[in-house]
């Protein structure tokens, strides 16, 4: 098997949660949120689009646990921008950095990330293109 990319991550939320995720994903980082069919009940949970090939759904859900460091550590998103323009707009928006590394390996390789936490305990790198 010959795999290509890593399509979608699905993750659960708190069911009160959709509101959060749009602001978080949506207005804090930028993300495209894909909620029209969810809202209209045909589909049960949001996309937060990542690129045209990616996307996380959120699956607001009544048997919502948080994550923990033994069950979860975090997902990357590789972004265009660099390090300082995103550690610019997090300050601009409210986000609070939860660490910063100059270059963790990943499948692209090293490059500049921050991470940050998102209001469900989800933990993000937001890693810079090498």
């Amino acid at each position: 098997m010959n795999a290509r990319h890593l399509d979608h991550v699905n993750l659960r939320i708190p069911a009160d949660g959709a509101d959060a995720a749009r602001t978080f994903y949506g207005e804090q980082l930028g993300f495209g949120i894909e909620d029209t069919l969810h809202e209209t009940g045909e589909k049960p949970f949001l996309d937060v689009r990542l690129s045209a090939t990616a996307v996380v759904h959120l699956w607001p859900t009544d048997e919502f646990d948080a994550p923990t460091a033994t069950n979860f550590d975090h997902f990357c998103v590789v972004v265009e921008e660099p390090i300082d323009t995103v550690r610019s707009r997090l300050d601009e928006v409210g986000v609070e950095i939860d660490d910063e590394l100059a270059a963790p390996r990943g499948a692209t390789g090293e490059a500049a990330s921050l991470y940050v936490v998102d209001p469900f305990g989800y933990r993000i790198e937001l890693k810079t293109r090498v």
